[in-house]
């Protein structure tokens, strides 16, 4: 197995956020993952989320 692309990493940081990554991805991403990639992925998803809770209380608060 080469390096995960891209993809690869996005689905399996969303699928660790929400709980649901599986024994074989799992496996994939700490045997052949870059940790920095998943690191970055993780936290432009954590700003994204926040970023998207900020605009939905104020578009429901005004």
């Amino acid at each position: 197995m080469t390096k995960p692309n891209l993809l690869h990493v996005v689905k399996s940081v969303l699928a660790a956020a929400i709980g649901v990554q599986s024994e074989k991805n799992r496996e994939i991403d700490f045997k052949h993952g870059s940790l920095p990639a998943y690191i970055i992925v993780g936290l432009i998803g954590t700003v994204l989320f926040i970023l998207a809770i900020v605009a939905i209380v104020k578009l429901v608060t005004s």
